[in-house]
């Protein structure tokens, strides 16, 4: 009995520790931009089928949904992902995705070269010269470290990064430990302050 208990526990400080690491992530590195205009940038996640893979369609359901949270709406949805495979690209794939599936229906741009985090935010940028707000949408940790990037190539494009709508709490809770313990490995060439959360 004392065994399954610590267990429990165990369990339930994995799952508190994983939430609370993820939404300390999507709140770093981002302000409360002003203006009217904005771009959702959605990273494509190693797609090498005919169709978007299970992250691919999450991750543009959070695009979707991020255009619209902050009541906004001279949005649009950016999709940036090269070829990882033999067929189409992940921005293609994310893009019929977002029609076919969601019914999205407002204007969307493709960046279909990227096969690196760098490499999106560097093909990205031309796209987001003339909007006042900029939400990247990707897990948690993965929206940081490109967050990170967009501050390291132009920082003046940085100062108009906002909280997208690509964390809730309880959404995707069973992985989020899970989450947390990758994202941890994969910013560990952060410096510091790019890892911080802002108040």
């Amino acid at each position: 009995m004392r065994r399954r208990t610590g267990l429990v526990v165990a369990g339930a400080a994995a799952l508190a520790w994983g939430e609370w690491l993820n939404r300390r992530w999507s709140r770093a590195l981002v302000g409360d931009g002003r203006g009217s205009s904005s771009a959702v940038v959605v990273l494509g996640y190693r797609n090498p089928g005919d169709t978007a893979n299970l992250i691919n369609r999450w991750r543009v359901r959070a695009g979707v949904r991020s255009l619209t949270a902050d009541g906004t709406h001279e949005g649009r949805l950016i999709l940036s992902g090269g070829t990882t495979g033999r067929g189409a690209t992940e921005a293609r794939l994310m893009a019929d995705y977002a029609k076919g599936a969601l019914g999205y229906d407002g204007p969307v741009l493709l960046e279909d070269r990227s096969t690196t985090t760098w490499e999106n935010i560097t093909n990205v940028i031309p796209l987001l010269e003339d909007v006042d707000r900029i939400k990247i949408v990707s897990q948690p940790a993965h929206a940081l470290k490109a967050r990170a990037y967009l501050r390291r190539q132009r920082p003046d494009l940085a100062e108009r990064l906002v909280r997208a709508d690509d964390y809730r709490p309880g959404e995707w809770i069973a992985v989020k430990p899970l989450l947390a313990l990758y994202g941890l490995w994969s910013l560990r060439g952060l410096r510091a302050d790019e890892r911080k959360a802002t108040p």
